[in-house]
């Protein structure tokens, strides 16, 4: 019988994730905080109007690149979650590795942190591929 995979499993795959982006990339996460949830909380199910917790994969929660240096006093660190049973379900219906899934959403997710639309994320991933 096998398992589906844990929080732990989805946190290694996103690490691997990250020591595959330029460096450059890598230097701008390094104060970035790396949460893998099974689903948002209610919190982000509200600020996002979400009707399911299956309706968001992941979420950059902080303030860009292009804005840091004023931070307010006492504000939280810049974090990406990942959100482990929306992801499995894509996986699941779908023919993409997990790897593959988990990298899409970190790097989409990271696309926020630069400051970038998910317009600007889809257009560069349209031209890539």
């Amino acid at each position: 019988m096998r398992h589906a995979p844990t929080l732990a499993d989805i946190e290694r795959l996103a690490q691997a994730a990250v020591e595959r982006l330029p460096p450059l990339f890598r230097q701008h996460l390094a104060s970035v905080v790396l949460r893998v949830e099974d689903f948002p909380d209610e919190t982000v199910m509200a600020a996002m109007d979400l009707e399911t917790p299956f309706d968001i994969l992941g979420l950059y929660w902080g303030r860009h690149v292009g804005l840091k240096g004023s931070e307010p006093s006492g504000a939280l660190p810049d974090m990406i979650f990942l959100y482990r049973r929306p992801m499995l379900d894509l996986w699941a219906e779908g023919t993409e590795t997990l790897d593959a899934i988990v990298t899409h959403v970190l790097v989409h997710e990271v696309g926020h942190h630069f400051g970038l639309s998910d317009n600007d994320i889809d257009r560069i991933e349209a031209e890539a591929n």
